[in-house]
């Protein structure tokens, strides 16, 4: 399995730092560097990939460390310089170089390193004669229609390095199969940015084989890629779930805003956060660690430079209080478009603010160009990490239907829907949004409602509809 360290130091690892750092393999490695400068790679001189160390990271987010890498982590206080070293799969020599890298540093710099007792500054003899190379060095293996991770981290968050994968394997028309231990869990924004197939989350299963962590279906290794065998689940998917209290609330909506130069992104997502939890988010960037402090207009900037060309972004709120966000820009026909999904936790299913959500979906009608809102509650970890296990579905609470789209409908149309609760109007009488109950978070019917709304809808106007 690749072997991630991180060194998390109170000063920045400048230049001099870096070259003592990586001159714990000795003066016969090469150095090389990748994505633009943003990663620097220990090769031998054959060729072959032994280490990759990232660009640092400042990170202003407090909290961060606790989440990514466990709650026993000592972080330096923020802001501090998060500083990824990534060890190669095959040589044995490239764990105890990595090691020794962000030992050096470390030392250099003060902080700590992670994993705990990870630390070493000796030097590492590496033999001369490895062979190989990797047109595409930063995966474990490659093959026409797949890239390969192999990953052992307890949590594996959407890294800027995972990020790039997916892009280039997107490029290439290949699949991502990220492959780990059954132990290991993911965060909800790199759960999102894998999406569905063909990449998937393989997992190594205790009885032998490989299954998909987020169908449980059993897998193998045919023609270079991970196929489903026969449909069957495996046992240790259903057996390891457990009966918790716990719950997940999503809300899911989509915003369109006239392009302006006085348009300020990323105030609906605040606003969402703030009618949950009292408090705007702690902090934002474009991968995890989230790294820089809430700033809508900062966040509007970034949109605007990468246009036309969509912005991913990821939003965190305070450690105490378990919400994650994912967050799409980008220009369409109709405007500028935010697509946001906001996942809160709650240890206990009373907690979950069903009642405050027709009052949320009023105001992102009013004040922030609302076109959709789905919410749904599903029996999931209240820390928001995705286990390879099996978790409650989500079922559906509410939909709300934005003033442009009710319009394209047809009000007539729209407000009689064939399902028992009716909507609601929010918003301006002459021009409503309508929000339509569908349950409290515990019926499977709920799903039927939707289902039927949804084709109520496109037999008027051939409208998308909700999304679950």
């Amino acid at each position: 399995m690749t072997k991630d360290v991180i060194a998390l130091t109170p000063k920045m690892p400048d230049q001099a730092s870096l070259l003592a750092a990586l001159h714990a393999g000795g003066p016969d490695l090469e150095l090389t560097a990748t994505d633009e400068g943003a990663v620097i790679q220990l090769r031998t001189a054959a060729g072959r990939p032994l280490v990759s160390v990232e660009a640092p990271l400042l990170v202003h987010v407090p909290g961060e460390a606790k989440r990514l890498l466990g709650a026993e982590t000592a972080a330096p206080q923020t802001p501090y310089w998060w500083t990824e070293v990534r060890a190669s799969t095959a040589p044995p020599e490239a764990e105890p170089l990595a090691e020794s890298v962000c030992g050096r540093l470390t030392m250099l710099l003060g902080g700590t390193t992670w994993p705990p007792g990870a630390a070493r500054t000796t030097r590492v003899t590496v033999p001369d004669e490895l062979p190989g190379t990797q047109d595409f060095p930063t995966v474990d293996a490659l093959t026409d229609s797949t890239a390969v991770v192999l990953s052992d981290r307890p949590l594996l968050p959407l890294t800027t390095w995972l990020s790039d994968i997916l892009r280039a394997t997107a490029q290439s028309n290949r699949a991502l199969h990220l492959v780990t231990p059954p132990h290991v869990r993911l965060t909800l924004p790199l759960r999102s940015g894998l999406g569905g197939a063909p990449n998937r989350w393989v997992v190594q299963d205790p009885q032998g084989g490989y299954y998909d962590g987020l169908s449980g279906v059993r897998l193998a290794w045919q023609n270079g890629t991970f196929l489903p065998i026969d449909g069957t689940l495996a046992d240790a998917f259903t057996a390891g779930a457990a009966p918790t209290g716990h719950r997940q609330l999503t809300v899911s909506f989509r915003t369109v805003h006239t392009p302006d130069e006085r348009l300020v992104l990323g105030r609906a997502l605040e606003a969402a956060w703030r009618h949950l939890t009292g408090s705007p988010p702690l902090g934002w960037g474009t991968a995890e660690p989230v790294n820089l402090p809430w700033s809508p207009h900062q966040l509007t900037d970034l949109a605007r430079d990468r246009a036309p060309a969509p912005t991913q972004l990821v939003a965190v709120g305070a450690p105490d209080r378990p919400a994650i966000a994912t967050q799409r820009i980008a220009r369409t026909t109709a405007g500028v478009a935010e697509e946001i999904s906001l996942t809160l936790g709650y240890e206990r299913p009373q907690d979950v603010p069903l009642d405050t959500l027709e009052s949320l979906a009023a105001t992102l009608v009013t004040e922030h160009d609302l076109t959709t809102m789905l919410t749904t509650v599903r029996a999931a970890r209240a820390d928001l990490t995705l286990p390879p296990q099996v978790e409650g579905p989500p079922l559906p609470v509410s939909f709300t239907l934005g003033p442009r789209d009710v319009k394209k409908i047809g009000l007539p149309h729209a407000t009689r829907p064939p399902i028992a609760a009716q909507p609601r109007h929010l918003g301006s009488p002459a021009s409503p949004a309508l929000h339509y109950p569908l349950g409290d978070g515990t019926d499977p019917k709920a799903w039927t409602a939707l289902q039927t709304l949804n084709a109520y809808f496109k037999s008027a106007v051939g409208s998308p509809g909700p999304r679950p």
